[in-house]
């Protein structure tokens, strides 16, 4: 089954439910920062083993005490409800 990439309308929708999140060149976008480096790893770990389970995985980057996530669903060329799931799992996680 293909993943469709959701409407502007489900979008706004669904970013307005989220917090810490917003838009960023077409992609979710959330900083958190860390007491540390080890306890932005830390998250970044749990983070990583939720997206291998849901086969959906961030692109992020990770400087010292600091992680930038961005969300996508490529195969559907935008957002998808993928990524509305993970980055709940990701508020839960932080």
């Amino acid at each position: 089954m293909a993943i469709k990439a959701l409407s502007v309308a489900d979008i706004e929708r669904r970013l307005a439910a989220l917090d810490h999140w917003q838009l960023d060149e077409d992609k979710l976008h959330r900083r958190l920062v860390f007491e540390d480096f080890n306890q932005a790893f830390g998250f970044m770990s749990r983070v990583a083993l939720a997206a291998e389970a849901m086969n959906h995985h961030p692109e992020w980057s990770n400087v010292w005490n600091r992680v930038d996530i961005w969300l996508t669903t490529h195969d559907a060329g935008g957002l998808s409800a993928l990524d509305f799931d993970l980055a709940s799992k990701i508020d839960t996680l932080a």
